[in-house]
């Protein structure tokens, strides 16, 4: 198993795509990328922290590749907007790749590179592609599998929801 980090706005969405995906397991919300240690969930929604939500996953690479990992992230969610998802603004809401080793990192960049060469957005890509350095923090436990306990919410009814139908729609042949 290998380890992916990845941010995509806040993580109650991503969490909710990643944990689909047929070879990905442990899927872990946390904060990763700022220069405070342990921050709370509060910490980091007011922006001061640096850090930005995101999923950590363990993956089968005989399974899923990382390729098909970068995919389904660039494709999830808007990466030409800076610091932003949606209604979800700040710095903690950024797109980012964190690379465990140098074959994630080359393959974000080459993944990044193609995508802004095809001109699918009409605006370049801004997402960060930074190592991770064990800089990785999890989210309190009332986050974890949110999505899946808290569908009624409704944040999890007007903005995840919708992002999770159009997933299994896109992604179905992926899903375990």
């Amino acid at each position: 198993m290998e380890k992916a980090t990845f941010g995509s706005g806040c993580f109650w969405c991503t969490e909710a795509m990643f944990q689909r995906l047929n070879g990905v397991s442990n899927v872990k919300s946390g904060y990763a990328g700022g220069s405070m240690k342990n921050p709370t969930y509060k910490e980091v929604c007011s922006g001061k922290t640096g850090h930005a939500e995101v999923i950590q996953f363990e993956y089968d690479p005989d399974v899923i590749s990382y390729d098909e990992l970068l995919e389904v992230f660039w494709k999830t969610h808007d990466p030409t907007t800076l610091n932003r998802q949606g209604n979800d603004v700040g710095t903690q809401y950024r797109s980012v790749v964190f690379y465990h080793n140098e074959k994630q990192k080359e393959l974000a960049e080459a993944y990044k590179l193609k995508l802004n060469e095809s001109n699918i957005w009409p605006d370049p890509i801004v997402t960060e592609i930074s190592p991770l350095n064990d800089n990785f923090y999890p989210a309190e436990v009332d986050h974890d599998n949110y999505y899946n306990e808290n569908s009624s919410q409704p944040y999890c009814a007007f903005v995840v929801a919708p992002k999770v139908e159009k997933f299994k729609k896109v992604f179905a042949e992926k899903l375990s």
